[in-house]
């Protein structure tokens, strides 16, 4: 995933190590011209001095001349300063194209597989452990990319360099500067692998700190209720503390840790200035390399005790990098037929449709209707008995195990899915609405369409006056989830953005439980006026809201026990009356 996320991006990655071992070059040339200027401008040791770097000075007037312009040795420094710093700046300038070209890449192909993926694979993940992966993991990934690796090449190009120029010059003292470097990236490695669990830990307790505030802010209604406030205040004042403790202890050893790894590193530098010193002493060793040594010890400390953690983190972006494949592994939503765009205005049939989830228990059995166009269809039973199910089928969220179901004599299974439910609007018992104005919740169903349509879609749904008794009318902003709103009104302008989306095929699924009855009357009039040539399906307990359906499915543990017209119904002896008695219903309302 990483490498077809990195398409169009390697080239700002190869640039980047270009700049990486340039600014490396002329940063390790900035000792160099320190101990060039002690020992041969200063000194006058030209003993260490290359033939050809002589007969060049020479050229230009020698020792001499560059004595007299000793500043000419400061602006060569200050040149080398100048292009480590202009091409680190572009390192950082290509690796941040690189890292956030691949992380919006990897975004977007993780969000497009999400659209794409079954219906069932949403049931079986979490929504925060997918928001986790598509946030949280990708930026790891990003943050190795666009930092960790290339300073790991950084570290080796500064190594290498080093080691070259400073065997050189004098192997022993090379061996005597370089005596630690080993254990530092080791021993930060292990501290890091170790300390992970502890990483761990305080991400949790922030996580669960978040997630209690999001509790909070979106059950704000039942908090307020039940005057859970103080309760939630407790709650998340324990928690506040244990993600305060957590964290402490994560910063307490990492202080050690830094301060342990500062003291090795200065002691290294120490070890190093007293040997240069101990080399001077004893001659073949210059005042200029005494300075090299030291800077290049010192120079290489914080790079290679780094090295060990971005190894850790490695571990840490590989992890990442499996849990984002499991998303792009899960196979996309495929067509099981023949994807045909077939006129969605036609007869709905049901022929022995039966349909299990995986634990193989029924939850439909043999069910039989045909719904008509201009019809509308009650389902009525009680919780777990299957309407929901009916409804996911025909919409294909789920496949039937067993028998066939036709619209216009087409198998739904032959039918395009996205045809399919775009000819399908749903109305859910608990609507989601976004945070936005009303006007854009409505016109969800229907991106295009004009102010004057959507108030036509309102009024129909009976929530036109609930609107402009807002503030702002339908410019009022929904809180989160609507929580703004009465659930009601939430259903309402819920019934009004799929009505706006003029669909053939209508399900509401026991989306008017929070209206009253006068309004549930108003809208199901409303239904039968915009509707006429489509089907409506109502979900629904109340048999004042489904006594004028033209076709009443009564559905118990799975299986269709009754259907016919309210009238009908009421003449069996079996659940509709039995449910009519109990609700006090005997007419029409």
């Amino acid at each position: 995933m990483l490498k077809a996320s990195l398409d169009g991006y390697k080239k700002y990655l190869w640039l980047s190590g270009f700049c990486v071992l340039v600014s490396v070059l002329a940063f390790y040339a900035t000792p160099f011209v320190t101990s060039f200027t002690l020992d041969f401008v200063i000194v006058g040791d030209s003993s260490k001095i290359p033939d050809f770097l002589l007969r060049l000075l020479e050229a230009i007037g020698g020792r001499d001349y560059l004595l007299r312009h000793i500043y000419l040795c400061g602006a060569a420094i200050l040149l080398f300063t100048l292009i480590n710093c202009g091409f680190a700046y572009l390192r950082r300038q290509y690796n941040a194209y690189a890292s956030e070209g691949m992380a919006t890449q990897m975004q977007n192909v993780l969000y497009r597989r999400l659209q794409t993926v079954p219906y069932d694979y949403h049931k079986h993940i979490s929504v925060g452990d997918i928001v986790q992966r598509c946030s949280s993991d990708v930026n790891t990934v990003r943050r190795f990319v666009g930092m960790q690796a290339m300073e790991i090449v950084r570290t080796a190009a500064m190594f290498i360099t080093s080691l070259v120029i400073m065997f050189s010059i004098h192997p022993t003292m090379t061996l005597i500067c370089m005596c630690v470097f080993p254990v530092l990236p080791v021993s930060s490695y292990v501290f890091f692998r170790r300390v992970q669990k502890r990483f761990q830990v305080t991400d949790e307790a922030e996580g669960a700190l978040s997630a209690a505030v999001q509790e909070n802010l979106t059950g704000v209604r039942v908090v307020r209720a039940f005057g859970q406030q103080r309760a939630q205040m407790d709650k998340f004042t324990a928690l506040n503390w244990d993600y305060r403790d957590k964290a402490t202890r994560l910063v307490h050893l990492l202080a050690v840790y830094w301060g342990l790894s500062d003291m090795i590193g200065y002691c290294q530098i120490g070890v190093a200035l007293v040997a240069g010193v101990i080399f001077y002493n004893r001659g073949g060793f210059s005042l200029g390399n005494v300075t090299l040594f030291v800077m290049y010890t010192a120079m290489l400390t914080w790079p290679v005790r780094q090295l060990g953690r971005i190894l850790s983190d490695m571990g840490k972006a590989g992890v990442s990098l499996n849990r984002l494949g499991e998303i792009m592994q899960t196979d996309p939503e495929a067509e099981p037929g023949l994807g045909l765009m077939t006129d969605m205005r036609k007869e709905i049939a049901f022929s022995n449709v039966s349909f299990h989830y995986e634990d193989g228990i029924d939850v439909l059995r043999d069910v039989n209707f045909m719904a008509k166009p201009g019809q509308v269809v009650g389902i009525l039973g009680a919780t777990g008995s299957g309407k929901s199910s009916l409804v996911q089928l025909m919409q294909r969220l789920y496949t039937a195990t067993g028998g066939a179901i036709t619209i216009g004599g087409v198998n739904v299974n032959d039918i395009n899915g996205a045809h399919l439910r775009r000819n399908i609007g749903i109305v859910l018992q608990e609507p989601f609405l976004y945070s936005r104005s009303v006007l854009e919740n409505i016109r969800m169903g229907a991106p295009h369409a004009t102010e004057e349509e959507v108030i036509n879609a309102a009024k129909a749904a009976a929530v036109h006056e609930d609107i402009m008794g807002f503030a702002q009318g339908y410019q009022t902003l929904v809180g989160e989830r609507g929580v703004t709103l009465s659930g009601g009104q939430q259903q309402r302008i819920a019934i009004a953005r799929a009505l706006l989306q003029n669909a053939p095929i209508l399900i509401f699924d026991d989306s008017m439980s929070a209206v009253d009855t006068e309004t549930d009357t108003k809208i199901r009039e409303a239904l039968r006026n915009l509707n006429r040539n489509g089907i409506v399906f109502l979900i629904s307990h109340r048999i004042t809201t489904l006594c004028r359906a033209d076709l009443i499915l009564v559905l118990e543990e799975g299986a269709a026990l009754q259907q016919g017209n309210h009238a009908e119904l009421l003449a069996q002896d079996g659940p509709y009356k039995r449910i009519a008695q109990i609700q006090n219903f005997g007419g029409e309302d």
